[in-house]
Order: C-alpha cells, then structure tokens, then sequence
C-alpha cells in the first residue's frame, strides 16, 4: 500500500473540502491516473477526478496532470476536492437573495447578519443554503440532498457579507483549491474595543476548539493542539474607545477574526461569545453607559463585516474583485461613536 497523508479538517471551512498527499508504493505497477485514485477513497468517482483534472488540482511530483498519466512507483499525488454529497433532505424556500454578480459558473451572495449560511443542528430552515436550492435547482449535487450545495466557505450567522457560491462541480472545485492555498482575498471590516498599540500588525497562531466551551474556540501559541491561524490586520480609524479595523485572513478558522482580536486584547464590538458585549473601555458613568447601550441596541451582534472577496474565476481565468457598503446597523454605530469622539 501507499502512504496517505491526510489532512482533512473538521471544524472551519476547509471541512467542505478534502486534501490528501499520496507516495506511491515501490511496487506499484504502471496505471492510468483516473483508475490509480478511486482506490484510495470511495467517494472519488471518474467525474470527480475528471473535473479536478481540468481544474488543474491534481498534481504528480508538483505538476498538473492528465486522466491518462500512468502513476509510477515513488510518485507524489497531490488533490483537493469538495467534500461529497451527504444523505439529507433539503427543503428549497423562496428566501430572498442579496446577488451581487452572477454567470454560469458562480454566485455571488451579500449575506445579511442573522441568516445561517448552512443547514445544522438546530436550524434546517431559513438558512442561504435552503434559498440557494430554491434560486438555483441545479446546484452542483442538489439531487443528492448535499447539505452545503455550492459552498466553499462560510461567515458566521451573525457576520455579514460577501460569499461565492459555485454553480457547477468544476467552479466547485476550482473555487475550493483556492481556498485551500489561500490564494483567495478575503477583507473585512470589524470594530473593536479599544485602539491596539500598533497601528498595522499580523496575528500569526493556533486556534482550536476550548477544552471548557466547546461553543468558542480558544489560541494556543505552541502548536501543541489547535490549527495553524493568521490573520492581518490595520487600524483605519482611531475612535479613542473603539476602532474601526481591517483584517484580511490568510487561513479561515471557525471564529478566526474573533478569537484573533481578543486575543489581542481587543474583542469585537457586541461579540458576546468572545467578550465583548460589555464595556471594556473608559469610565462607567451613567451617560456613556447609556451611550454604548444604545449603541447594542442599534448593532445585537458582532461588528463583523466580509467587506471585500477576490479570486480567479474558474472558466475565464481572470482575476475578479467584489465589494460591499457597510450594512446599515454597522454605518449607525460607527457614525455614532464618530459623533461621540468629537462632541
């Protein structure tokens, strides 16, 4: 047998694909490419392989290759894949859709604050997923009842922004390969307690699930447990008690944003999970109390936005940027602690 190395996450967004390394026996006789794979997973079908091919993220020893390839002992296999269907009934909904582009290959979504991007636990309706099937019935493995149809990342439920979805299993897996190299521009927009000390800075650590919540995810400097997480960040307005930050990630982590400012001592505004639906900066009196308060009101959730998202489209080839305005709650409070700084 060969060695597989893989490396298949379980709790952030590289769950929705799948990335294994492959050394080929010593023994192993001359095979075609798209016969050699199927034996190391049951879930890659000839069409599976065929589209990862023409999306270029089947490797041999570092470089494309072809269906007909013939695997020799020692090579090195590298692949990226969605992740396959699962056996769940969906209910399309007519749930309407923020779109802000769309072609044959791909969507792309403004998500509102609020809305489950997936089916779970808990909330199987009323989710974008169940829009999506709805808007578009021939989502890559709709007949098949996927719970993530199209979906090669994710925000949180109470993030708002941008999304790509893929309308095919090509865009699918072209999509996700740029995920998993992080070759994808992700920018959001959060604001957080407080004004960290240096103005631009990157925040480069292990972030795994908490040994005492498994609702929250904690840091872990060593690298002992947890997953490799970075995340850069700039300070784009200083609002004495608040400031306004850029943070681009590199990895995608469950909560990474969050966990990652907190850790820098500045939890995102109104983040109740991480900290930060409570006062963290200046004095408690009863006017500025109220202030803030009013400000929770305006903004029940974490100041979180997916501002911008760039990538190479899957069938042109070119390189395509999105970007959104501010939702409406975030410019309200943001012009209110502007006003309050300068009064």
């Amino acid at each position: 047998m060969s060695e597989i190395q893989d490396n298949i996450d379980n709790d952030d967004e590289e769950e929705l694909y799948e990335h294994q390394r492959i050394v080929v026996d010593k023994g192993q006789a001359l095979m075609r490419l798209d016969k050699y794979l199927p034996h190391f997973s049951k879930n890659i079908s000839r069409n599976r392989i065929q589209n990862a091919i023409d999306a270029e993220t089947i490797k041999v020893n570092g470089q494309s290759a072809k269906a007909s390839y013939k695997v020799k002992p020692f090579d090195v296999i590298t692949y990226s894949l969605p992740k396959p269907p699962r056996n769940t009934e969906l209910i399309p909904e007519d749930i309407p859709l923020n779109i802000v582009f769309e072609d044959e290959d791909i969507l792309i979504i403004n998500k509102p604050a609020g809305m489950v991007v997936h089916p779970a636990f808990g909330n199987w309706t009323g989710t974008l997923v169940n829009g999506l099937i709805y808007y578009l019935q021939n989502l890559p493995t709709h007949r098949n009842g996927e719970i993530r149809p199209g979906l090669v990342h994710r925000i949180d439920k109470d993030t708002s922004g941008l999304l790509v979805i893929a309308k095919n299993d090509y865009a699918m897996t072209y999509l996700a390969n740029q995920f998993f190299e992080h070759s994808i521009e992700r920018t959001y927009y959060a604001l957080v307690w407080g004004v960290p000390k240096e103005e631009t800075g990157t925040i480069h650590n292990f972030i795994g699930r908490s040994l005492k919540n498994r609702k929250v995810s904690d840091v872990y400097p060593d690298g002992d447990y947890g997953k490799e997480a970075i995340t850069h960040y700039k300070i784009l307005k200083d609002l004495r008690y608040v400031s306004l930050v850029q943070c681009n990630l590199e990895t995608g982590r469950t909560h990474q944003i969050r966990i990652h400012m907190k850790h820098l001592g500045h939890p995102l505004f109104n983040d109740a999970e991480y900290g930060g639906d409570k006062i963290l900066r200046g004095q408690v009196f009863n006017k500025y109390k109220q202030f803030v308060e009013n400000c929770f009101e305006l903004m029940p959730r974490q100041a979180l936005h997916a501002k911008t998202l760039g990538f190479i489209h899957p069938r042109t080839k070119q390189w395509m940027q999105f970007d959104t305005e501010l939702p409406q709650d975030f410019k309200n409070v943001l012009a209110k602690w502007e006003n309050y700084v300068t009064e």
